[in-house]
């Protein structure tokens, strides 16, 4: 298939698909800034607002494994014209949604429609590009656009709410998703498993089974919520889990080859992949509210302000190959997630100074950490196995992705709303409705608190102290994913690749 294209035409198949998946990471992040605005308007909880901002990845992180299988079956570019079509009608949905429930199932819609596109992108990649050399800087920049649509979909947001309301941030997709369908009819070729099996619907069911509930019992036990329900989701979990693996080993043709995990290049990476994710994605989802509610900029300010995130995670790409060639697959990886655990501790040292230039600059080897432990660990997935098996495996890339993102702005999330009652000392003389608002979140506290008031400068205090012990926390789980890099994946200088 590739072989019948011209290197300019596999680059520019490439553009096509570093724009769907740019776009999927921006829609990840773009609603960040409008937070207060959304606040404002629909007066959704905290608990709704953390389901605004992550049922998107776990409707994702739950279909991920059963769209991967499905595009190696039907076609991957079939599957991701048919996702980029829906994306565009949910996306409407969201942008125009008149209560937090609408917006929350319409984010959904937007999860299942992104889930068919994700692995497409990744499994077209590792069939355009068989030249090991060739693909690792293609999913270089396939990584970049992933790690830094992270950090620039609030400036997208910014620029966007600047002049329009918070639906707007929707609204973005539109052309986008109109340029993918229509370059993509046109300059992608098709590619599936040419000899895929069955379909396994049940595998499909437990691995949604396995996932979701998982999640579910994650953001209850992060909001300090414990309940019957709780406890069942657990149990579902662990059994859809248990029953999916069995599974897995028994049929002819599962939708994810378990052995692979035994190899310490592809199950690290994976775990690489999820953790590192984990930790920016939380950072990033109150990141953005700190920049707007503590420290009084604008949503287009806010957006800027988060551009060195992006620059720095996209700079990664000159600096894979070098890292890779001197230090080796897994020291290199061990020494990116160092680097950004490192932005990390001095961004919660200097969230509380009066410079914001700071702030801006610790986050740059958080972005440059992240894009190099990005791309090497997603390359080392996709190319642990053949062609034909693209989808497959990049559906447990996207998957750890994804659920990296849903489970950190879950629980650093919550984490960050715990420690911000805790920590919030209101006057007494405080209404009670006034107050109970005010304890819910800085943004609610923002839109009922008069400005310039003691009552929102101790919300405000309260949110930074939070801010600091989460970003602590956060760094911390990227030196737990250094240490992991370090002992796991093996130190080779290419693509680990399993013989079947």
């Amino acid at each position: 298939m590739n072989d019948l294209m011209t290197p300019a035409r596999r680059w520019a198949s490439l553009a096509v698909l570093v724009g769907a998946v740019l776009l999927l990471a921006i829609d990840a992040t773009v609603l960040y800034l409008a937070v207060p605005s959304l606040t404002a308007d629909l007066s959704p909880t905290a608990s709704q607002v953390l389901w605004i901002g992550d049922i998107y990845s776990l409707a994702l992180a739950g279909l991920l494994v059963t769209m991967g299988n499905l595009a190696d079956r039907i076609g991957r570019k079939r599957l991701l014209l048919i996702g980029a079509a829906g994306f565009g009608l949910a996306t409407i949905l969201a942008a125009f949604a008149p209560t937090p429930e609408v917006l929350i199932a319409a984010r959904l819609l937007l999860g299942v429609a992104g889930a068919t596109i994700m692995p497409s992108t990744l499994s077209l990649i590792r069939n355009l590009f068989t030249d090991p050399i060739e693909r690792t800087r293609a999913i270089a920049i396939w990584s970049a656009a992933a790690a830094s649509g992270i950090a620039l979909g609030p400036l997208v947001g910014g620029v966007l709410l600047e002049n329009f309301w918070w639906g707007s941030v929707f609204l973005i997709n539109l052309p986008v998703m109109a340029l993918v369908i229509g370059l993509g009819a046109w300059l992608l070729p098709e590619s599936r498993d040419p000899a895929p099996g069955r379909f396994d619907l049940v595998s499909s069911c437990l691995s949604m089974l396995a996932i979701i509930p998982f999640v579910y019992t994650i953001k209850q036990v992060a909001g300090g919520r414990f309940e019957l329900t709780t406890a069942a989701a657990i149990v579902v979990s662990i059994v859809g889990g248990a029953l999916f693996v069995r599974r897995q080993r028994r049929v002819a043709s599962p939708m994810i080859d378990v052995g692979l995990f035994r190899n310490p290049a592809f199950s690290g990476a994976v775990l690489v992949n999820f953790i590192s994710v984990f930790a920016l994605s939380g950072v990033l989802f109150f990141f953005s509210q700190y920049l707007q509610l503590a420290r009084g900029l604008s949503p287009l300010q806010a957006g800027l302000a988060q551009l060195p995130t992006a620059l720095s995670a996209m700079a990664a790409v000159a600096l894979v190959g070098l890292l890779l060639s001197r230090l080796g697959r897994g020291r290199a990886i061990a020494v990116a997630l160092v680097t950004g655990a490192v932005g990390l501790g001095l961004l919660a040292a200097l969230e509380s100074s009066e410079q914001l230039v700071w702030v801006l600059l610790a986050v740059v080897p958080l972005g440059l950490g992240i894009g190099v432990a990005e791309t090497l660990s997603v390359d080392a997935v996709v190319s642990a196995v053949t062609p034909a098996k693209a989808g497959a495996a990049a559906s447990v890339s996207e998957t750890a992705y994804e659920l990296g993102v849903a489970l950190g702005i879950a629980v650093l999330g919550s984490l960050m709303t715990v420690f911000y009652r805790s920590g919030l000392d209101l006057p007494g003389d405080l209404p009670g409705e006034v107050a109970a608002r005010a304890e819910d979140s800085l943004a609610s506290a923002a839109a009922v608190l008069e400005p310039g008031s003691p009552a929102l400068d101790a919300a405000r205090h309260a949110f930074v102290s939070a801010m600091q012990s989460t970003t602590l926390i956060a760094g911390a789980v990227m030196v737990v994913a250094a240490v992991a890099a370090a002992t796991l994946i093996p130190n080779g200088r290419s693509a680990v690749v399993v013989e079947h």
